[in-house]
């Protein structure tokens, strides 16, 4: 069973006037159905700018992973290759740790990607699929 998520519009067809021209009714549909394209541009636009902001997010996750790689790296690495030149020569100590840095980076960015991934396409899809069936609805009711 679907429900209907569009916005109530407002709009409700008039009964038809038995004494109404077809000039009349034509003026009639043409105003309701601009009305309709207007709603359903609004819903596409609300669609897009929530996709907008996942996308956002993910970019963000991105961001982050790459500051933190560098930041993390410049602030430890000094630290870290001493600590272990304790133990290993120097340039052992150094390999491991840029490796280790370079793999924190590596998961934070695939993450980031996985998130931009989860927005999705842009394409608002639920109104192009409104919009679809008031055309359908539009065509079947003017074949009657």
């Amino acid at each position: 069973m679907s429900v209907d998520t569009r916005p109530h519009t407002g709009v409700t067809a008039a009964p038809p006037r038995s004494d109404a021209s077809t000039a009349e009714l034509i003026k009639q549909a043409s105003g309701q159905l601009s009305h309709l394209v207007r709603q359903e541009m609004r819903l596409a636009t609300a669609e897009l700018a929530q996709k907008r902001r996942a996308a956002g997010k993910g970019a963000s996750l991105m961001g982050a992973g790459g500051v933190l790689a560098f930041y993390g790296g410049a602030a430890l690495i000094g630290t870290v290759i001493l600590a272990l030149a304790l133990v290993w020569p120097a340039w052992l100590a150094a390999l491991v740790v840029g490796v280790f840095l370079l793999l924190v980076a590596g998961v934070l960015a695939l993450a980031g990607r996985a998130s931009m991934r989860r927005a999705a396409s842009p394409v608002p899809g639920r109104a192009v699929d409104s919009l679809r069936q008031d055309v359908a609805e539009l065509r079947e009711r003017t074949h009657r």
